[in-house]
C-alpha cells in the first residue's frame, strides 16, 4: 500500500517498488540496446533476404522446369521444326536453362533490394533531415 503522496508505506513495500522499477528499467535498456544494434539488425535483415532469395530460386527452378515440360509437350505435338530443336536441346542440357532461371531470379531479388533501399533513403532524407 502507498500513502497519499504516492510513496511506500513501509520498508517491504519500498523494496517491492524498487524491484519492480529495476525490472522495468532492465526491460527498457534491453529494448534500447536491441534498437541500437544496427549491425545485428542488418545481419538479421540480410539473412531474411537470403532466405527469400533461396525460396525464390527454388520456385523459379520449378517454374522453369514446368514451363520447359509444357513447351516440350506442345512443341513435340505442334509447331515448327526449329522450335522443336531448341526445346529438345534444352531438355538434353537442362543446366543452362536452370542457370538462366536462377540468374533471372537473382536479378529480380537484386532489383527488389535496391528498390527498397532507395525507398528507405528517400524516406530518411524526406522526413528526418529536412524538418
Amino acid at each position: 500500500m502507498t500513502d497519499a503522496t504516492g510513496g511506500a508505506k513501509g520498508p517491504d513495500e519500498l523494496r517491492q517498488q524498487i524491484e519492480r522499477t529495476r525490472g522495468e528499467l532492465g526491460n527498457t535498456v534491453e529494448e534500447l540496446a536491441g534498437k541500437a544494434d544496427v549491425k545485428g539488425r542488418a545481419r538479421a535483415r540480410a539473412a531474411d533476404l537470403r532466405d527469400k532469395a533461396g525460396a525464390m530460386t527454388v520456385q523459379l527452378r520449378s517454374s522453369a522446369a514446368q514451363a520447359g515440360h509444357t513447351v516440350h509437350d506442345k512443341a513435340t505435338h505442334v509447331g515448327p521444326r526449329p522450335v522443336r530443336g531448341v526445346v529438345r536441346a534444352g531438355m538434353r542440357h537442362p543446366r543452362p536453362v536452370l542457370v538462366a532461371g536462377a540468374a533471372a531470379g537473382a536479378a529480380v531479388v537484386a532489383v527488389e533490394v535496391l528498390r527498397r533501399r532507395q525507398q528507405v533513403t528517400h524516406r530518411r532524407h524526406g522526413s528526418l533531415w529536412h524538418r
